[in-house]
């Protein structure tokens, strides 16, 4: 199946890994690659600059596909070395960076100078025009319903995808309730030229994270999500549990004088690692998306795309070529 998105990337499949805070390692990156989608690493897991590069070099062993690296740009007074960690990509010979937070213009003449392919995420269409106008080479169009961050303006995909291939010229892919081949097919009949996944990689074999928290998105449902940082204008789709209960009551208590402060040892990185590596779910807020409804199994990441292209196929074939 060839897009824009495959031809972009040089990637077999138009399949990408989202960059997760403290799930996008080498294993998981080098695994989805290998299976012909695009791996992501994620920057700001590695705690320095060096040990991205390690990362990096950790994931050129494993495999020989194109692989690419998140860089998160947070909205921060301690800034994180975001030109080491850029430099540190570059002299990895990684060719393709998925941008998220704030824009990435500051950046973008050093990423561009190196060849680097941006891809940047986006949840609006007047952020992926924005995004499109600084020289990104494609956008990840995030809807209502991911897990993370989705934006202010609470637009499921069923409109923002086709709103965005309205007013795009460079390809994008669908991010937000991507599970499988249905996904697929419709994230393109809308307009895109592939998909993204993030929830979906969590709950496979290759994640480096812990069978608790796989075994948690298995057994939700499509209702076990929240909304949490609303007050903040800082929204994040995460998975229902005891420091979720927490963050909502004082949310609902505070109301509009919500403060950081207040929620901040509930929503932190480091009790979010214990979460998704010590299986500790009631610890912390954690992401995840409502596409856990769609989730039954735990599959290699091999296993997981080849099914995935398999019922992409079988549903163009036979239930959209053989009803014209």
């Amino acid at each position: 199946m060839k897009t824009r998105i495959t031809e972009l990337f040089g990637i077999e499949h138009p399949i990408i890994q989202g960059g997760m805070h403290w799930v996008g390692y080498a294993e998981l990156a080098a695994a989805v690659s290998n299976a012909g989608g695009l791996g992501i690493i994620t920057a700001l897991t590695q705690p320095t600059p060096e040990d991205l590069a390690k990362e990096i070099a950790r994931c050129k062993e494993m495999t020989d596909k194109p692989f690419g690296v998140n860089l998160t740009f947070l909205p921060s007074f301690q800034e994180p070395p975001y030109p080491e960690y850029i430099q540190a990509i570059i002299d990895g010979g990684v060719k393709v960076v998925e941008t998220a937070g704030r824009s990435p213009e500051k950046y973008m003449p050093a990423l561009k100078e190196a060849g680097i392919k941006v891809i940047h995420k986006c949840t609006s269409v007047r952020h992926a025009l924005k995004a499109q106008k600084i020289g990104c080479d494609a956008v990840s169009v995030d809807g209502f319903e991911c897990g993370g961050h989705p934006g202010e303006d609470d637009v499921p995909n069923f409109i923002l995808l086709p709103r965005a291939a309205e007013e795009l010229d460079i390809p994008f892919v669908a991010s937000g309730g991507m599970a499988d081949g249905r996904s697929l097919v419709a994230a393109m009949a809308l307009g895109a030229d592939g998909m993204n996944m993030g929830t979906r990689f969590l709950a496979t074999k290759d994640a480096p994270v812990h069978d608790t928290v796989k075994q948690t998105i298995v057994e939700a449902d499509e209702l076990q999500t929240r909304l949490v940082m609303r007050p903040l204008r800082n929204t994040e789709r995460v998975m229902k549990n005891a420091a979720v209960d927490e963050i909502l009551r004082i949310e609902k208590e505070k109301g509009a004088d919500t403060q950081i402060d207040d929620i901040r040892h509930l929503v932190t990185g480091a009790k979010g690692k214990m979460v998704l590596h010590e299986g500790k779910m009631d610890e912390a807020a954690w992401s995840c998306g409502m596409v856990a409804g769609l989730i039954h199994d735990v599959p290699s990441c091999e296993e997981l795309i080849n099914r995935i292209m398999g019922e992409a196929e079988s549903i163009i074939r036979d239930r959209l070529m053989g009803a014209l």
